[in-house]
């Protein structure tokens, strides 16, 4: 081999061996990749979860006896929508008819007694003369009942808060009640009811309002007080009264007008709420019972108002 030849090939072996070197060391290079390192795709596939719907709720219409023969368990039931406390219409044939077998069977046992509860959410408005939604919907249906003949003694109504009922997408909750069937052991009248009943009349609500003013705003002991006097209707047969007061401002006939019209403002707000009219009295004191010396502005304001009790 002659001495060129044998120059050349060093030069050659010294740049593979350079090459390899500077591969091995070199933590960035990637002409000699590691074993344990894959090719992958620069291109990743983002997964989006679907957002969870929730189902909704739908409570058909069940009622039993434990201590009888009486059974109703249907698909159908009252349904409302959200912030209301009215009965959506229409109403199925199937409640219908049942609740003409349930009229039956109350009419022939006397000691029986239904409770409707009826359920609202957290985050519904309540703009009903009762404590929540819930006693606001059991209202609406007790009088639906008591209009079918039903007698409304054998009618209780409770409210609970439930926030796992799902309205649909119109806002529309099915069947947000639930009943129950008690027996009662005697029709002895209720000590503990009586009682309230006369701490109404002791303690009545009273409203300050204008003449103009278009709406009645309750406050959370007043729309408690609503809910005991609808129990003294239903269950003593007592009548609700509401007597318009006034100042002695203007003519005697005039603030007797007046007084009327103050008793039947009050008397259409509880009718819109429920309350059936046929339950109220309304009646005008005008100037004659003031509770304030109508001499001051201030004394004026308070005789200027709208008692609710019971007889």
């Amino acid at each position: 081999m002659s001495k060129k030849t044998a120059y050349l090939l060093g030069i050659l072996i010294t740049i593979i061996i350079g090459t390899l070197l500077y591969c091995y060391l070199c933590d960035s290079c990637y002409c000699c990749p590691p074993d344990n390192v894959t090719e992958t795709s620069t291109e990743t596939n983002i997964v989006v979860p679907e957002p969870e719907m929730e189902s909704v709720t739908k409570n058909g219409l069940s009622l039993s006896d434990a201590n009888g023969d009486f059974n109703i368990k249907i698909n159908d039931n009252f349904n409302f929508k959200t912030s209301n406390f009215s009965i959506l219409d229409p109403l199925s044939e199937n409640v219908s008819s049942e609740v003409m077998r349930l009229k039956d069977y109350l009419a022939a046992n006397p000691l029986k007694t239904i409770d409707i509860t009826g359920y609202y959410k957290s985050d519904e408005t309540n703009d009903s003369a009762f404590p929540n939604l819930g006693i606001a919907r059991a209202n609406a249906v007790k009088n639906y009942l008591v209009s079918q003949g039903i007698s409304a003694k054998q009618i209780n109504t409770l409210g609970k808060l439930n926030d796992s009922i799902i309205p649909d997408d119109t806002n529309t909750l099915f069947g947000p009640l639930e009943f129950g069937m008690l027996t009662a052991e005697s029709d002895a009248t209720d000590e503990a009811l009586e009682a309230a009943c006369e701490a109404i009349r002791k303690n009545p609500i009273v409203l300050y309002f204008n003449t103009g003013q278009a709406q009645i705003n309750l406050t959370a002991e007043q729309r408690k007080k609503i809910a005991v006097i609808s129990h003294c209707v239903d269950k003593l047969g007592l009548k609700i009264q509401a007597i318009g007061h006034t100042d002695n401002t203007g003519s005697a006939a005039t603030n007797m007008r007046l007084g009327q019209e103050r008793a039947d403002f009050a008397k259409g707000y509880l009718v819109r709420n429920g309350i059936l009219g046929t339950n109220i009295e309304t009646s005008s004191e005008g100037p004659n019972s003031p509770i304030a010396d109508n001499s001051t502005k201030d004394g004026q304001a308070k005789n200027r108002r709208t008692v609710i009790t019971i007889n």
